[in-house]
């Protein structure tokens, strides 16, 4: 097996321009764009499972939904309860100080949908909806143990579980906290799946070569710690291949396991900053890839302004599994997302700008793109928004409307 050559050497920068039809055929467009928001516009009112469990206004926690504030990150990790709210209430009186039943299943639907024209530089148009749809449920189901989970239909295929996992909080009495499932192994960094944008936090998706390991969803456990100085530690332990299905009896493919790890600090009020590292092996036929990432990453928030950054470094030994031919691959990347409101937790109007970059000795992996992204909120649970995207490498750009609901 040899490697192909356009995998290996960087593929050539073609310089194109916008021609007058590609414009011209904008235009039209942007006219039958437009009947989405109509569509989105008569979209339920209702409010998400916890904002009804403890009759808040979604604003509490996030601002605008799905992004997470502080006291959202910390409803979250605190197993989903509010601390300064009586918790018993929403449990069946059993007379069984063992036995802990919910009386209502809390659950949640988020349904996102698109217009889209460009999306591959095909010059074609796409109506996206729904391009998302997630059945959510999560809450506490005993004392410090909770649960997370939603299921989700995606790009038109088949639905399958992602988030899933059981939570335990305060253990032995400390702040230590433990989670085992499926979860995403960049979520102690930054939350794809909270994010504002169409557009992904692109580096945290590369898989380099053949091999099955990126920054995204795995299954293991996660151990978090949290101190008053505004510390915060996170370990991970995974198997290294994703959520891909059963094998011989074993979702892991291989005998290895994978590890990562988080500091964090809160300087202030107005800056965090934190580091990871990722360690692991994979294995095809007896041939091993080695492989480790790193990075910085912070956040700096400034009313009426927020600036997310991650960078991550990468090699693998043998990502082809060549063996004795091994190839060392190196990728690196980064992205910054810079967000806008006006108004702050009250604001109807923001703006997110998001830039992403990688750069691999695999030209096919290179990446440089820019979107733009503004938003509206009809109401506090359904969002309004358009963005554009411009391509570096291939040179083209995609636009997009619709409508992100929560109910």
């Amino acid at each position: 097996m040899q490697l192909k050559e356009s995998e290996i050497i960087k593929v050539n920068k073609h310089t194109t321009s916008l021609t007058s039809y590609y414009r011209l055929k904008m235009k039209n467009i942007l006219v039958y764009l437009a009947l989405i928001l109509i569509i989105a516009s008569h979209s339920s009112f209702a409010i998400p499972s916890f904002a009804r469990k403890y009759n808040m206004t979604c604003k509490t926690c996030h601002a605008p939904f799905p992004k997470l504030k502080a006291y959202g990150e910390e409803f979250a990790g605190n197993g989903f309860v509010l601390k300064d709210q009586d918790a018993p209430r929403y449990f069946v009186e059993t007379g069984d100080d063992k036995l802990s039943l919910l009386r209502d299943i809390p659950l949640a639907v988020r349904v996102d949908g698109y217009a889209t024209f460009n999306s591959d530089k095909s010059e074609q148009s796409d109506f996206k909806a729904p391009y998302v749809f997630k059945l959510l449920s999560g809450g506490s189901i005993f004392k410090n143990v909770s649960y997370y989970v939603y299921y989700i239909l995606e790009n038109g295929e088949s639905g399958k579980l992602e988030d899933a996992f059981l939570m335990f909080n305060n253990l032995f009495g400390s702040e230590l906290a433990f989670s085992i499932g499926q979860f995403q192994v960049s979520d102690p960094l930054f939350k794809r799946e909270l994010r504002l944008t169409l557009a992904d936090y692109d580096i945290y998706k590369v898989k380099v070569g053949y091999s099955n390991v990126d920054l995204t969803y795995d299954r293991g456990i996660m151990f978090n710690y949290g101190f008053e100085t505004g510390t915060a530690l996170t370990l991970e332990v995974v198997n290294g291949n994703g959520i891909s299905k059963i094998e011989n009896g074993n979702f892991d493919n291989d005998k290895h396991k994978n590890f990562a790890g988080r500091i964090s600090q809160n300087v202030n009020d107005h800056l965090r900053i934190g580091g990871f590292g990722y360690l692991g092996k994979e294995e095809i036929n007896d041939v091993v890839n080695d492989l480790w990432m790193d990075g910085p990453d912070a956040s700096i928030s400034f009313d009426p302004f927020e600036l997310n950054v991650q960078y991550v470094e990468r090699r693998d030994k043998d990502p082809f599994f060549f063996g004795p031919a091994a190839i060392e691959i190196k990728t690196r990347g980064a992205f910054a997302e810079l967000i806008y409101m006006s108004n702050g937790d009250d604001s109807e109007w923001y703006a997110v700008g998001l830039y992403n970059w990688i750069e691999s000795n695999i030209g096919t992996l290179d990446k440089k793109s820019a979107s733009f992204h503004l938003g509206y909120l009809l109401a506090r649970n359904i969002r309004l928004v358009g963005e554009y995207t411009h391509n570096f490498i291939d040179e083209y750009g995609k636009f997009g409307l619709g409508f992100v609901s929560a109910f």
